[in-house]
């Protein structure tokens, strides 16, 4: 795939298609707020800083794709992506969390990113400081007392001068050098010193009036001051490079470069996505319930959302153009019962489609990563191979809309709980009764024979599904 960054809206598109069936104005959408992106930085002007993302609300019942969309797009980017759910924030001033932690959690995606590209920089590197740690573990250098090494009298006499112990340990060296490097020592076991992980955040006692932001500041400086151990660890040679590839690695990497790379990466490339935004709506609490938290939330979003400044303990953060993405199913209120100052900040709306038989059916069988797919390399990790006929396909797509449109709709995510009440019978058999080498053709028949019940009996698919 070409570089993400470069991507057309209509690239986006495609890509998103592989994964994603239908909802074609959701995703025209967001490839056209991906590619904005890049339009806004490569804009060399003072108009650049006044560009800011059209944030987009995503209306549409559950299972239909919305958090898919927004998932695969930060792939497609390579933008520092997190997920959070409004109605976590329901009781904020009592146990809920604060606003602002989402912001946070995107610096720490970002900085986790950075720090893993630079490491992929400095990975040739570290190999080779590795390679020198365990060698020094099998064949410690041996220097004369002096220190310094015998040198023979003229090139003539070299052959003839007997080696030192520090030559002769020089030689062996050279030699388990070359070892190492081919991988011939690979289960020779070494000691070597790692350094002891500390263990979990500092337990603040009477904290409680402190933010969330001081707080972690606090436990790291505190952690920070604290000795660091080093322990002895008597390991394979292979495992010793794995260990200490990641210390050498982290050492080499400049910790402030990343932080302020990652903060710019978090403001310019950050994706926010907020499902579940219709249960803090107003018209949520209808039934019943106090509305003041669900208003209060939504004005603690509010200038989050408008751009902000937030102190992380990686740096102050502006959410000025981070790309928001607001989701929810909207069935017991509507996008108007959010506060007009919120809804303001989403100018773009899409409401997505319910899916019907045919997008069933499509689902079982186009995306890359397609149940049918999924089950397939199941059952192929024990040499079983299993093929569903296009009359079973749609079955299963027609049994799983049927009961859909029974009982509570849920979308797709119907399609998994049918074909794992289809397939458990024969997963159950592998290898026991059914062995390697078995094929096994799923029918039209047997879908109806082994979903009867779940559509005749509709109390029992209540509790089932």
């Amino acid at each position: 795939m070409m570089d993400s960054k470069y991507l057309t809206p209509r690239q986006i598109v495609e890509e998103l298609d592989k994964y994603i069936i239908g909802q074609d104005d959701a995703k025209r959408n967001v490839a056209i707020a991906l590619r904005n992106r890049w339009r806004r930085m490569s804009i060399k002007s003072e108009i650049q800083s006044e560009i800011i993302p059209n944030n987009i609300l995503m209306i549409g019942a559950t299972g239909v794709g919305k958090t898919e969309i927004a998932r695969r797009l930060a792939k497609l980017a390579d933008a520092p992506f997190v997920k959070v759910e409004a109605s976590k924030f329901t009781e904020v001033g009592y146990v809920g969390r604060d606003v602002e932690s989402m912001v946070r959690d995107l610096v720490e995606q970002a900085v986790n990113m950075v720090k893993a590209r630079k490491k992929e920089e400095v990975k040739e590197k570290a190999a080779l400081i590795v390679d020198e740690i365990i060698l020094n573990a099998l064949i410690p250098p041996l220097k004369n007392s002096t220190g310094i090494r015998p040198q023979p009298v003229s090139n003539d006499e070299t052959a003839e001068m007997p080696a030192s112990d520090a030559e002769l340990n020089e030689r062996t060296r050279n030699l388990f050098r070359e070892k190492i490097k081919n991988g011939e020592l690979e289960e020779r076991k070494i000691e070597i010193q790692t350094d002891q992980k500390s263990g979990p955040g500092v337990g603040m006692i009477g904290a409680g009036m402190m933010d969330e932001a001081s707080m972690m500041n606090l436990q790291d400086m505190i952690s920070g001051m604290l000795p660091k151990k080093a322990r002895k660890r008597k390991v394979t040679v292979a495992e010793a490079r794995k260990l200490l590839l990641e210390e050498e690695a982290a050492k080499l990497i400049d910790m402030d470069e990343v932080k302020e790379e990652a903060i710019r990466v978090a403001e310019n490339s950050g994706i926010i996505f907020i499902d579940e935004i219709d249960k803090v709506a107003s018209g949520a609490g209808k039934k019943g319930g106090p509305d003041v938290s669900r208003e209060g939330v939504q004005r603690d979003l509010l200038p989050i959302v408008e751009g902000s400044t937030v102190n992380t303990k990686h740096g102050i953060v502006k959410t000025d153009h981070v790309l928001f993405i607001a989701a929810g199913a909207f069935h017991m209120s509507k996008p108007s019962d959010l506060i007009p100052e919120l809804q303001g900040r989403f100018p773009i709306r899409v409401e997505l489609d319910n899916l019907t038989k045919a997008d069933f059916v499509r689902i079982l069988k186009e995306p890359k990563n397609a149940l049918t797919k999924q089950y397939t390399a199941l059952f192929d990790a024990e040499g079983v191979s299993i093929e569903f006929s296009e009359s079973a396909l749609d079955a299963i797509a027609e049994t799983a809309f049927n009961i859909n449109s029974e009982l509570e709709n849920i979308g797709a995510r119907r399609l998994q709980t049918v074909i794992s009440k289809l397939l458990n019978e024969f997963l159950f058999d592998v290898p026991d009764k059914i062995g390697a080498n078995t094929k096994i053709l799923i029918t039209e028949d047997m879908v109806h024979e082994k979903l009867a019940a779940l559509v005749k009996n509709r109390d029992l698919s209540e509790y089932i599904l």
